[in-house]
């Protein structure tokens, strides 16, 4: 089965491929546009990278299962990543995610009815420093505690900002408003 993207998303793989020195390069955004537009990487969205940058597709496939930015199945509107490497677990991490199972009343990896959530561990997100840290969808919210988290997921419930980043437009959703620049990039 072939999938058709849009002719916008079309457009935009011709012209981040020619960024690169080889095509194959353009591999990551490629399976961006892909998930923006299909909500999760499919088998399609597989064959649908490997013939715009030429390259095999479990090679493609390689690069999807190893990243966690990629989405191997649906999420909610706002999927949250908790780290869960040293530096975060050290400084609470846990906590954040025993929060998420109690609060939404699901498992990592489940979406909630609604449809509004989803949540999962991963390994390093880069910002040791400043943990524990969570990214939702595009947007990394740092130097959280339970107490922080919980308002922050309340804010989200209620003004429902956009915090996804569109490889497509080359453009970050409009986030939250007023939110402090040092917990939010």
């Amino acid at each position: 089965m072939t999938i058709k993207l849009s002719d916008k998303a079309e457009k935009r793989i011709e012209e981040l491929k020619k960024r690169y020195p080889s095509a194959k390069s353009a591999v990551m955004p490629a399976l961006y546009i892909a998930q923006e537009e299909l909500g999760h990487i499919t088998d399609e969205a597989i064959e649908w990278v490997a013939s715009k940058v030429g390259i095999a597709p479990v090679h493609v496939r390689e690069v999807a299962t190893f990243y966690t930015m990629y989405y191997k199945k649906p999420v909610g509107k706002y999927h949250v990543q908790v780290c869960r490497t040293l530096s975060c677990a050290l400084c609470g991490a846990r906590k954040l995610t025993e929060h998420l199972k109690h609060r939404l009343k699901i498992n990592p990896g489940e979406i909630t009815a609604d449809g509004l959530w989803s949540y999962e561990e991963v390994e390093c997100l880069g910002s040791c420093g400043t943990g524990p840290m969570c990214e939702i969808n595009d947007c990394y919210f740092e130097n959280l505690t339970v107490e922080k988290f919980d308002q922050l997921l309340t804010r989200i419930e209620k003004e429902r900002p956009d915090l996804r980043l569109s490889t497509i437009n080359d453009t970050l959703g409009a986030g939250l408003k007023d939110y402090p620049k040092s917990e939010i990039i």
